[in-house]
C-alpha cells in the first residue's frame, strides 16, 4: 500500500526526483507514460483530495503529478496486461520512480493491491479529457470558522510573504475563511510549502 509522506519538505525533494525516474514517450495526439504505480486507500477514504473532491477508495480515480484533474488515462498493469480507465482528481505520489497512486478500486481490477507497487503504461484518452490549461497555484496555511483568527494568521504572514490573502469558502453550515498564498507556478509552489512547514505551519498544495 502506498504510505503517502505528511511533511511537504520531504514531498518536495521526492517530488524532483520523479522526473528522472519515469519514462515519458510524447506522441502527437496522444500523451504515453510508463514508470510505477502504487495505491491509497482506507486510510484516505473521506479526506479532500488536492481538486477538492473527497477521496473514494471505490470510485476509479488516481493521483497524477502533472496531469489536468478530470483527465481520464487508460492505465495497463505491464506484469499481467490487466487495464482499467481512471479520471484524475489528486496529486501524487511522491514516491521516486513512481508516477501514479490509483485508487484501491482501480489498484484491484488490475491486480495491483497484492503486490502493491506494479510497472504500468498510462495512455491519455485525449477525447474524454479536458484541454490542457494553465493552473493556478496557492498554499493554503489555515481554514478557519472565526474570520479573526483568520485575519491574526493573514496579518502575520504578510509581513514576509506579499502574496498572502483570505478566501472565503461557504457550505450549508459554515463560512471558511482560508488563508492563501498564491504561487507563480507550481516549482514556486512546492518551494514556499516547504519553507511554511519548515516554519511550522500545515500547508496544503492547492491547484485551481
Amino acid at each position: 500500500m502506498a504510505l503517502r509522506k505528511d511533511f511537504f519538505w520531504l514531498a518536495l525533494n521526492l517530488f524532483f526526483l520523479l522526473s528522472g525516474c519515469a519514462t515519458f514517450k510524447p506522441r502527437p495526439e496522444s500523451f504515453i507514460q510508463e514508470g510505477l504505480a502504487s495505491w491509497y486507500g482506507p486510510e484516505f477514504h473521506g479526506r479532500p483530495t488536492s481538486s477538492k473532491e473527497i477521496y473514494n477508495m471505490n470510485d476509479m480515480t488516481a493521483a497524477h503529478p502533472t496531469l489536468p484533474f478530470g483527465t481520464y488515462v487508460m492505465v495497463t498493469n505491464l506484469n499481467n496486461g490487466l487495464s482499467t480507465i481512471v479520471r484524475i482528481n489528486d496529486r501524487g505520489p511522491f514516491v521516486p520512480g513512481r508516477i501514479i497512486d490509483l485508487s484501491y478500486a482501480a489498484a484491484k481490477v488490475i491486480g495491483a493491491v497484492g503486490p502493491g507497487v506494479v510497472p504500468v503504461r498510462l495512455e491519455v484518452l485525449t477525447s474524454l479529457s479536458p484541454p490542457i490549461r494553465s493552473p493556478h497555484y496557492f498554499i493554503q496555511v489555515g481554514a478557519f470558522t472565526i474570520e479573526a483568527n483568520a485575519l491574526k494568521l493573514y496579518k502575520k504572514l504578510k509581513t514576509k510573504y506579499p502574496n498572502v490573502f483570505i478566501s472565503s469558502f461557504k457550505t450549508e453550515k459554515n463560512v471558511y475563511y482560508r488563508v492563501r498564498i498564491r504561487a507563480k507556478d507550481r516549482d514556486q509552489a512546492f518551494r514556499l510549502a516547504q519553507i511554511l512547514s519548515e516554519e511550522g505551519h500545515p500547508v496544503i498544495i492547492i491547484e485551481e
